[in-house]
């Protein structure tokens, strides 16, 4: 790959890293919402108790909502995502890295190279 790629490669990763945070936060906001709608069941229902019994009842409530188990299960997705995506990002930075001393490295080289020949009179 040129050098002179990198940068684009770099920002469109951090873009998608960019792009999955917005959706976990979306994902994370509904889930917020119901566990707050169930909260608020559970502190209205006068026959519980005590806070075991309500934290039981928001458990159950909880456990019975698909909408909330594909909440979570879209959180934990796109956690998994937004890993993978800053280790992609962290990968092609290291690559630029690397190329750049391996160009640096090589012009050095060159360099070196040249002097050598003007030393010996070529």
């Amino acid at each position: 790959m040129k050098l002179s790629q990198y940068p684009a490669l770099i920002a469109q990763a951090a873009q998608t890293v960019n792009e999955i945070d917005s959706q976990l936060t979306a994902a994370e906001m509904v889930v917020n919402r119901m566990e707050a709608s169930a909260d608020k069941s559970v502190a209205f229902e006068p026959d519980l108790k005590n806070d075991n019994q309500r934290k039981g009842r928001r458990f159950e409530l909880l456990m019975v909502n698909l909408e909330y188990q594909h909440a979570l299960n879209t959180v934990m997705r796109l956690t998994a995502e937004r890993a993978n995506a800053v280790a992609h990002l962290e990968y092609l930075r290291n690559q630029f890295s690397v190329a750049k001393l391996e160009t640096r490295m090589a012009i050095a080289r060159q360099l070196a190279g040249s002097e050598a020949l003007e030393l010996v009179g070529v």
